[in-house]
């Protein structure tokens, strides 16, 4: 390996280095598993105008103003999941389980004593699983196009590095461990002036290329909110929420010679990168619900942004083996080498989509303002996501922190684009017992790629003396796209992912 690299000049660069990108944000955003009780998920996700449920907590607040008297819900789930991949042809699979707490808390609700306009009052406090990072992928294909390394050589030449000695440790993320495990070489002229970089894995040949991801964590919302009930025509709700986020990513890219030759200088490399991420966020959700008659609801609920504040731990390392190149044996440069064995650390600030949902419930009975008269519903949601408004934030005020996360956003307004979702669903009563139906569709936020989610559901329920036990299966078709490497001037080929999983949700509550 190459040495020479002064710590102390690493800890003045390091703050020219970021582990943000685009795809992040769209992680973060993109709630394809908004949790709720099994009966809500059931029913796939809608009832924003149905109150009354404890889901309206995250969805509706204003479903807490039907509330006369009070719930307990406690929700565990276990999820399979079974993801497929096909990347440059070659199709992959990998397969998963987990299990979580989903949506447990309580409502107490109040009639009012007076005869005034407002009927009853509650108030709500709980969490939700509002997403779910626990996932394996991996795919596999030949490249005869490019390679991941050229993402060094755009660094290097992006960022003027005209001197080899200073770029062995200015860029400590990514061109800097290349250039020390000699994956990547300055070039000289005859007379000894650099006139570029260039990399020993030549996709002319072809490259095997491999990426195998790990993740796990999640989205917890801590939320506490109330509605009330006007004249049992209005119902007004607000809602206060703080989503703890946790996020840990293993990756492992490879890239192998497929040509076979033992003296090309290039047998493989391997850039491995672990990713921490956690914070906490913030953000409101109001709602109204309107009855015009007994048996319809209407319903509009608006949920601000997130504002996020995040905090990245990031190391990564590049592995090469070079068939004797720069010396014999398999070559490793890590980061942490050059920061005294501390991973690269990185605060900044975050916000997601706003959301609005519209919704619409019949419910089906000669008196459906009782509910032992109920013999069932329909409701509908449909949701705008507004993913254009995404983005980071510098939180030190540092103009070269900002100037990148400005490009980043930049970035962001051109990748994705605003999308609709839609969530419908019933349910049918029979004394104690009820059986339900669900589905929900979860619109592309990409602008020149395709990606969309199908949710099918069913579930039972009974209800008798306070007691409440819901049963609901939910099963998820996911597809996607996932990029190992984006390039300037050459096609960027993504694996296109299609994800399944089959989900088991219990809710069990008491009346309070």
């Amino acid at each position: 390996m190459k040495s020479g690299f002064l710590v102390v000049l690493f800890s003045i660069t390091v703050g020219l280095s970021y582990g943000q990108e685009a795809g992040d944000v769209l992680r973060y955003s993109y709630l394809s598993q908004p949790g709720g009780t099994a009966r809500n998920q059931a029913i796939g996700g809608a009832g924003g105008s149905l109150g009354g449920e404890f889901t309206s907590l995250f969805s509706n607040p204003a479903g807490l103003g039907f509330y006369k008297t009070g719930d307990f819900v406690f929700t565990p789930q276990v999820s399979f999941k079974n993801s497929k991949s096909t990347y440059l042809g070659t199709p992959e699979s990998a397969t998963g389980s987990n299990f979580s707490i989903g949506t447990t808390g309580f409502v107490l609700g109040s009639p009012s004593r007076t005869q005034g306009s407002v009927k009853n009052f509650a108030v709500g406090f709980g969490i939700n699983r509002e997403a779910d990072f626990n996932n394996h992928i991996y795919y596999k294909g030949k490249n005869t196009n490019s390679s991941f390394s050229e993402k060094y050589l755009e660094e290097l030449i992006n960022n003027n590095a005209n001197n080899p000695d200073s770029a062995a440790f200015m860029f400590p993320e990514g061109s800097s461990l290349a250039i020390n495990t000699y994956l990547v070489n300055p070039v000289f002229d005859t007379a000894g002036v650099l006139t570029g970089y260039s990399t020993l894995a030549n996709p002319s040949t072809g490259l095997i290329q491999e990426n195998t991801i790990n993740t796990t964590g999640g989205i917890t919302d801590v939320a506490i909110g109330a509605g009330l009930n006007l004249k049992d025509k209005w119902y007004f709700g607000g809602t206060l929420s703080f989503p703890f986020l946790r996020y840990n990513r293993k990756a492992s890219y490879k890239e192998t010679d497929a040509s076979s030759d033992p003296n090309n200088n290039f047998n493989y490399f391997e850039a491995n990168e672990t990713l921490d991420t956690k914070g906490i966020g913030v953000n409101g959700k109001f709602g109204v619900i309107f009855k015009p008659v007994d048996n319809v609801r209407l319903g509009l609920a608006f949920h601000t942004p997130t504002y996020y504040q995040l905090t990245d731990n990031y190391t990564t390392e590049v592995v090469t083996d070079l068939e004797g190149y720069g010396g014999s044996g398999v070559k490793f440069q890590s980061n942490t080498d050059l920061s005294d064995g501390q991973p690269l650390e990185s605060k900044y600030n975050m916000t997601t989509p706003l959301r609005l949902i519209l919704s619409g419930s019949y419910l089906f009975g000669g008196n459906a303002e009782n509910v032992q008269n109920q013999h069932g519903f329909i409701t509908a949601d449909l949701e705008y996501v507004n993913y254009k408004g995404m983005s980071f934030h510098d939180m030190n005020n540092n103009a070269m922190d900002q100037d990148y996360y400005n490009s980043l956003n930049s970035l962001i307004d051109n990748l994705y684009k605003n999308a609709i979702n839609a969530r419908l669903g019933g349910e049918m009563k029979f004394n104690t017992f009820m059986v339900r139906l669900g589905g929900a569709y979860y619109g592309n936020p990409y602008q020149n790629e395709t990606s969309d989610i199908v949710k099918v559901a069913g579930g039972i329920g009974y209800r008798n003396r306070g007691l409440f036990l819901d049963l609901t299966y939910v099963y998820s078709m996911a597809k996607d796209i996932h990029y190992p490497y984006r390039l300037e001037d050459k096609p960027n080929v993504p694996a296109y992912l299609k994800n399944n999983a089959g989900t088991v949700v219990a809710t069990l509550g008491f009346k309070l």
